[in-house]
């Protein structure tokens, strides 16, 4: 939090800076932009992340920026927020790239991919590899500018009522599991559905579905599922959730440019101070959920279920390669990148675990 602050401060002062040299109507004008999020009012951590961008903005922008949200409570389309940006509705949006999967089938590639990187390997993508080219390159052609808008971090496998002992428990499993998992499931059998936030727990309960994937412990206990599923499945389908903030291009030119650079900054210290707000309250919560929960059945997928789920993942990469070149560039680049970067989170990340490991009594 302290870093946070100075490198506001830090911005802040630079941006105040700059602003001497502009024109007195430019550097006095006020921008007034609208922001529909996904996520329904006061939901923790996801609504944290435009709240946190919006206050950055204006504070640093000496309040010439300023970013007004309205939850799904509001405008009643979750699930529109690609529409209603795009259109012009609202300036800004904060929701998840593989939400529009079948409008515009290559964006659930910026979200997660099943076997893929976790947090650190994908935040290198985009900023340091080909990630942020490849987005603009898909959300260009509707009008539309795509940011990383907050990660999760690895995510849990899922909620079961029951457990998951051979692929024969998958066939006609109705499960909440959204972007390219939930391909990969219904390639072994299961029936995915995407279902709102809001309407998980009732779904699970009424057993319209039969289990679901949310987050992992930073929000899943408050959620309540562990009263209604008692099989907690660790993860294999999100090993790094990223959020998007949405901008419409048409706001974005009309943006100067210390005010353009002031959004970016804010939504890209935003995405990253949602990490650490995320792993935090796992952290926590997890420990919570040992001492207070202690019927919760954590389970791991048999290697059985877990090579099949692998073996589909590659099967429907291969295919949307060989059907969409811009799939094919997009997969390629990951499976690239991951492939350097994996080799220094194992001889650094998983080699100090398992020494560290090694010695624990």
């Amino acid at each position: 939090m302290k870093s946070l602050k100075i490198t506001t401060l830090v911005a802040a002062a630079a941006v105040t800076i700059s602003a001497i040299s502009l024109p007195a109507f430019a550097a006095d004008r006020v921008y007034k932009l609208k922001m529909a999020e996904t996520w329904s009012a006061n939901f923790p951590i996801f609504g944290d992340a435009p709240r946190n961008m919006a206050r950055m903005a204006e504070e640093m922008s000496n309040g010439r920026l300023k970013i007004t949200i309205d939850s799904s409570n509001k405008h009643k389309a979750p699930f529109g927020v690609f529409d209603m940006v795009r259109s012009g509705q609202y300036d800004l949006g904060h929701s998840a790239s593989y939400y529009w999967k079948g409008k515009v089938p290559n964006t659930l590639y910026f979200t997660t991919m099943p076997f893929g990187m976790i947090t650190p390997e994908q935040y290198g993508w985009f900023y340091e590899g080909d990630g942020m080219k490849l987005m603009e390159k898909v959300y260009q052609p509707f009008g539309l500018l795509s940011f990383p808008g907050g990660n999760t971090g690895n995510q849990m496998g899922g909620w079961f009522q029951k457990e998951i002992n051979s692929l024969d428990d998958l066939k006609g499993l109705k499960m909440r599991i959204p972007g390219f998992a939930g391909e990969v499931l219904a390639k072994l059998g299961a029936k995915p559905t995407n279902i709102a936030s809001g309407e998980l727990y009732t779904a699970l309960e009424r057993r319209t579905i039969d289990a679901l994937e949310w987050v992992g412990p930073s929000l899943d206990l408050r959620m309540g599922f562990h009263k209604i599923a008692p099989y907690y499945y660790t993860g294999w389908h999100e090993p790094a959730t990223e959020l998007q903030f949405l901008v419409n291009q048409r706001t974005w030119k009309k943006l100067p440019d210390d005010l353009r650079e002031i959004l970016r900054v804010s939504m890209k210290l935003a995405a990253y101070d949602m990490y650490t707000q995320s792993y935090h309250e796992s952290g926590v919560n997890w420990a919570t959920m040992a001492s207070e929960y202690p019927n919760i059945q954590v389970k791991t997928f048999p290697k059985e279920v877990l090579a099949a789920m692998k073996k589909a993942n590659q099967e429907l990469l291969a295919e949307k390669s060989a059907a969409d070149p811009v799939a094919k560039e997009i997969i390629e680049s990951q499976a690239a990148y991951m492939k350097t970067a994996r080799v220094w989170t194992n001889i650094s990340d998983r080699a100090y675990l398992e020494s560290v490991d090694s010695l624990a009594e």
